[in-house]
């Protein structure tokens, strides 16, 4: 899993029919402090998290299928929980 930041969400007319009633958002990998990290990808929301939001993408896509319970699903990121805070021990 991976801890991202929500920038925004993709709109579009034309999509897989999986995609159909779900909202796709643009996520950047954070670090523990939020800085970002690495490139922005898209993840299909399942939370109903929001811009500016810290949340938790699971990026595997057997897991996916599994919580989505479907068999054969083309969707490989999936936001998964919004982040109230994150606190790390030395």
């Amino acid at each position: 899993m991976k801890l991202c930041r929500v920038l925004g969400s993709v709109v579009a007319t034309a999509k897989h029919k999986t995609y159909v009633g779900r909202k796709l958002m643009v996520v950047q990998p954070v670090d523990e402090q939020g800085a970002s990290i690495g490139s922005s990808f898209l993840a299909v929301d399942d939370v109903q998290a929001g811009p500016g939001d810290i949340v938790l993408v699971m990026q595997e896509g057997n897991g996916v299928r599994q919580l989505l319970r479907m068999k054969d699903l083309p969707i490989r990121s999936l936001i998964v929980g919004i982040v109230d805070r994150v606190a790390v021990s030395s």
